[in-house]
């Protein structure tokens, strides 16, 4: 959970806002547990949405990853519930909750349920239950009785709901976290069962990190007349978190750059990006067999393992964690220092959630992209959502041998080795469509200059040729096969004349069992006779005409 603590690892470009809790209206026994965990100053996101939620009303909210937003919706939740219950009276075990907060991954539920029980620390009357996959159905459902504030995953929770584990009828406040990432993950049909199980709710706190148009719609449906907060947007920057990246010649170069980083004395813990699954265990072998501390993250691993290894890195006993992007949501830990893009991310926006795992609670962090040439319209395509550069950086000794090109004074798309525009394959010096051309643009190759498709005749590894009018022998009606040699064209004027086909009327049409040829010239009879009695239908003919059958006859 983020607060704004006064401590010495706020940057020049503080989130706190000079607000103090004490300035909420919370009840006291919620200020003294925020009192006790550190905190005295709210961050800008909670300084707005705090007084808002408890106000009543709908929010759409977007805020950076690691402002504080947690909290946010926290504490004036669970002030509602202490209002409801001042005297901490004991609550019927009965599975059904008032306050239902969704996140898109497990990582997640479990942050903010472990956030929620600090908070009510000591609170009798408030119960946290926590709602997910991969954990026994039973230890779930028994914790879920009595529970006031349950912190699920869309599919376990209409799993519950439909063997009737759980009642959702009588929430009255419903938070959607990282709703970008639900709808990416595939959850916009159960976020839509989910709504009409708590029709009845007065409230609900939507948070993501993007307004984009699909947000916008599923806050249409979800949400009545929300008020919109925005904190954050695309190309916010992170003032807090320093971006680089380096450019690397191949895979092994790369895993060089990565060693060398993680050897900064600087680094206190470090999450490194993968790609897939698989590339996330291979980088931490590696990693384990060079010395390091690593370990491996992701998505296909059984959830009690998931969680030993999270509770190991906000311990401090992991110092590199290679994870995928859906196992790093949720990981909340201080002491990250570094977040390293060894994989690119599928989609830009995800770039923003990675980096935003270090620089947490005002501290300041690093993140670094490692990227091969071939993947420079990633890096441009992150540049572009995120409305800013991303500098080039290059460690001595470890310096890339081929410079990344972004196209040339042609103006076309980027490809390799060329110093000018165009399309395709490279070693060329001008623009065009094709390869190995020495001027002038076109669609044909080997051509020294001109533009167009008609370009000289010396050709050399091209696949689009250029043919000439004198290159090109020319096909006249008298060089063509007569017509008793090869029958006419269906088309065009060269078709042969009437001798040499003759007309077909009722009289020359077959009947019973002779069938007459087209041309007697070229193509002999065939009788009734001539035609075996049995054999394969479509068998090869032999010499003389006739059919082969099963009998070889």
């Amino acid at each position: 959970m983020t607060f704004s603590k006064e401590t010495n690892h706020e940057s020049k470009d503080s989130k706190s806002t000079g607000t103090e809790f004490q300035n909420f209206a919370l009840a006291a026994s919620l200020l003294k547990n925020v009192a006790e965990l550190g905190y005295t100053q709210a961050t800008s996101v909670q300084a707005q949405v705090i007084p808002a939620a408890l106000a009543g009303g709908d929010l759409l909210v977007s805020s950076q990853t690691g402002s504080g937003k947690t909290a946010a919706f926290l504490l004036p939740l669970i002030n509602q519930l202490i209002e409801d219950n001042p005297n901490n009276s004991p609550v019927p075990g009965r599975a059904q909750p008032k306050v239902l907060v969704l996140c898109p991954t497990r990582e997640l539920a479990q942050q903010v349920a472990a956030d929620a029980v600090n908070l009510v620390r000591g609170m009798k009357g408030i119960r946290i239950a926590t709602v997910m996959g991969g954990m026994p159905y039973g230890k779930q459902i028994q914790a879920l009785k009595g529970a006031l504030l349950v912190v699920a995953t869309p599919g376990r929770l209409l799993d519950l709901c439909d063997s009737k584990a759980i009642r959702l009828d009588d929430v009255k406040q419903l938070v959607i976290d990282e709703a970008d990432r639900m709808l990416d993950m595939g959850f916009a049909d159960d976020l839509e069962a989910i709504d009409k199980r708590c029709a009845g709710r007065n409230q609900t706190l939507m948070f993501s990190a993007t307004f984009a148009p699909k947000i916008m719609a599923l806050a249409n449906e979800l949400t009545t007349d929300a008020t919109r907060v925005e904190l954050a947007h695309a190309g916010e920057k992170h003032a807090n978190i320093e971006q680089k990246l380096h450019w690397a010649d191949s895979m092994s170069h790369k895993h060089k750059l990565l060693e060398h980083i993680l050897a900064d004395a600087t680094l206190d813990q470090a999450v490194v990006f993968a790609s897939t699954q698989v590339e996330s265990e291979k980088i931490a072998d590696a990693l384990r067999a060079n010395g390091y501390e690593a370990t491996a993250l992701h998505g296909a691993m059984p959830q009690a393992v998931r969680m030993r290894r999270l509770e190991s890195l906000r311990k401090g006993h992991t110092k590199i964690l290679v994870a995928t992007d859906v196992a790093a949501r949720g990981i909340d830990v201080p002491r990250i220092s570094h977040v390293i893009n060894f994989g690119l991310p599928m989609k830009p926006e995800d770039y923003t959630h990675r980096i935003g795992r270090t620089g947490r609670a005002g501290r300041n962090g690093v993140a670094i992209t490692l990227v091969e040439h071939r993947d420079r319209a990633k890096i441009r395509n992150i540049e572009r959502f995120t409305q800013q550069d991303i500098v080039a950086s290059v460690i001595a000794g470890l310096e890339p041998q081929a410079k990344p090109s972004f196209g040339g004074g042609g103006g076309g798309r980027s490809g390799g080795n060329r110093s000018g525009g165009g399309f395709g394959g490279g070693g060329r010096s001008g623009g065009g469509f094709g390869g190995n051309r020495s001027g002038g643009g076109g669609f044909g190759g080997g051509r020294s200059g001109g533009s167009g498709r008609s370009g000289g005749e010396n050709r050399s590894g091209n696949h689009f040729e250029a043919r000439s009018q004198d290159s090109r022998p020319a096909r006249s009606a008298d060089s063509r096969p007569s017509g008793d040699s090869r029958p006419g064209n269906r088309f065009g004027d060269s078709r042969p004349s009437g001798d040499s086909r003759p007309a077909r009327t009722a009289d020359s049409r077959p009947s019973g069992d002779s069938r007459p040829a087209r041309s007697a010239d070229s193509r002999p009879a065939r009788s009734g006779d001539s035609r075996p009695s049995a054999g394969p239908r479509f068998a090869k003919p032999k010499a003389g005409g006739q059919r082969r059958n099963f009998s070889g006859s």
